[in-house]
């Protein structure tokens, strides 16, 4: 976990959005997520899924964004590993899904994750899923992968919702190639780095930002580079997704005027982008 470089809001708690079927989730990033699971009680594989490591794409706001073999390896899966079981527990259960819950993040992993290889070896089956989109990408994980590949255990991925493709695919920038660099620094040297090198980048560049810090970032590319193209995706498959695209300049003024609210995707043209991009 990165310091702050500014004092910032506390994030708001995960709720359950009732009105459009979405799950906000506002402290994807740095917050240290709440516990509700009583700690580690070994398990007997139950043999209703095939013993491995499965990973279990969710959705990144809308409930409904979730695909079948998903929830049947929710409900199959020995154990169901997440960042926050309060969180993960909320979308089980509008999706009639009972299992056990772990919690696995960046806290616990160095004790989660041999009992979780254990597991396994055993022959038991794990799901792991994040608070949103796909596990690993800006979200733990990553260690249980590598530490299950090496004990030469079987992982399986179950995909579907991504912020970064859904962006991406709807901004009306280029597509392929393309550079995903997680969230942006929190300190405005390193994030003036990553930017300065995204300006100078000839491929499609997307990151996550904070809505406390987006307003600082328009203001260093909008310096930079007043006239290149950016796009905010924010609140993405939510009932108040916005998609807003123009040169940073002008992109920075209206959030200057109107202080954005919400999960925010970034994404910065190429440095050369191609004749048909004319918007």
């Amino acid at each position: 976990m990165q310091p702050s470089e500014e004092e910032e809001p506390a994030p708001a708690a995960a709720d359950f959005r009732e009105d459009d079927g979405a799950l906000n989730e506002n402290s994807a990033e740095g917050a240290a997520p709440a516990e509700s699971d009583a700690g580690w009680e070994e398990c007997a594989p139950s043999g209703r899924l095939n013993p491995g490591l499965h990973l279990v794409a969710t959705p990144i706001g809308n409930l409904r964004d979730i695909t079948l073999r998903a929830l049947d390896t929710l409900r199959a899966a020995d154990l169901v590993a997440c960042e926050d079981t309060r969180h993960s527990g909320m979308l089980l259960k509008h999706h009639d899904i009972k299992a056990r819950l772990i919690s696995l993040n960046e806290h616990n992993e160095a004790v989660r994750i041999p009992q979780l290889i254990e597991h396994i070896r055993q022959g038991g089956s794990v799901a792991l899923i994040s608070d949103a989109g796909m596990p690993t990408v800006s979200d733990p994980g990553q260690r249980l992968v590598a530490a299950t590949v090496a004990a030469g255990l079987h992982v399986e991925g179950i995909p579907g919702p991504s912020a970064v493709l859904t962006a991406l695919a709807s901004s009306g920038l280029p597509t392929t190639p393309f550079y995903f660099g997680g969230f942006l620094p929190h300190k405005k040297g390193a994030r003036t780095t990553e930017l300065t090198a995204a300006l100078q980048r000839d491929c499609t560049s997307v990151f996550f930002e904070s809505p406390y810090r987006l307003v600082d970032t328009l203001a260093i590319l909008a310096a930079a580079a007043a006239d290149r193209r950016v796009v905010v995706a924010r609140e993405l498959t939510k009932k108040f997704e916005e998609f807003r695209r123009g040169p940073a300049s002008i992109l920075l003024t209206h959030y200057q005027s109107k202080p954005p609210k919400g999960e925010i995707t970034l994404l910065i043209a190429p440095s050369d982008p191609p004749k048909w991009l004319t918007w």
